[in-house]
């Protein structure tokens, strides 16, 4: 019982990292960047359902950034912010049982986190940003709100729905 537990979950985490480095390779030339739209990032809202995609958010985001030629430091903490934003977002779904607070609410950290740490990453990364630093917060406050709302809703949704009727894949 344990055993297929656990093994469900860590390819469940496997697929995840698959499908947001493949859904960031696909747009490669939107997913990067200083202006970025990365549609991998409607993913970020399945820690709410899957406290063992916060890993596979994490190693997806590695991949896609490694793929990318995204600098090593940014790969590192690129990655740790998706992570540490995932970790919030699942902690979200722990604290708030009301089912619409709990996707708007988890669904900050992803926003807020890399819209506000991303372009201090990258100055770090590469010396000087593309916008000034506000400015790339608003593109990307805006893009990862379409990111995370307009596309990761429908796939919490979802999962949420496959996942209550006991499809399986989709339990715990």
């Amino acid at each position: 019982m344990f055993k297929g537990f656990c093994v469900k979950r860590i390819a469940r985490a496997g697929a995840i990292a698959a499908l947001y480095a493949l859904t960031s390779l696909i747009v490669f030339p939107i997913a990067s960047g200083a202006v970025q739209f990365r549609i991998s990032e409607a993913l970020t809202l399945l820690p709410l359902l899957f406290p063992e995609s916060t890993v596979g958010l994490l190693i997806g985001c590695a991949l896609s950034n490694l793929f990318t030629g995204c600098a090593a430091l940014d790969v590192v903490f690129g990655s740790a912010i998706t992570f540490l934003a995932a970790a919030f977002t699942f902690l979200a779904g722990k604290l708030i049982a009301h089912k619409t607070c709990k996707y708007l609410v988890g669904g900050l950290s992803p926003v807020l986190f890399n819209a506000f740490l991303l372009p201090l990453i990258w100055y770090l990364c590469y010396g000087q940003l593309e916008y000034l630093y506000i400015v790339q917060v608003a593109f990307l406050l805006v893009s990862q709100s379409v990111s995370v709302y307009a596309l990761g809703v429908p796939v919490y949704l979802a999962c949420l729905k496959l996942r209550e009727k006991n499809v399986k894949g989709f339990g715990g």
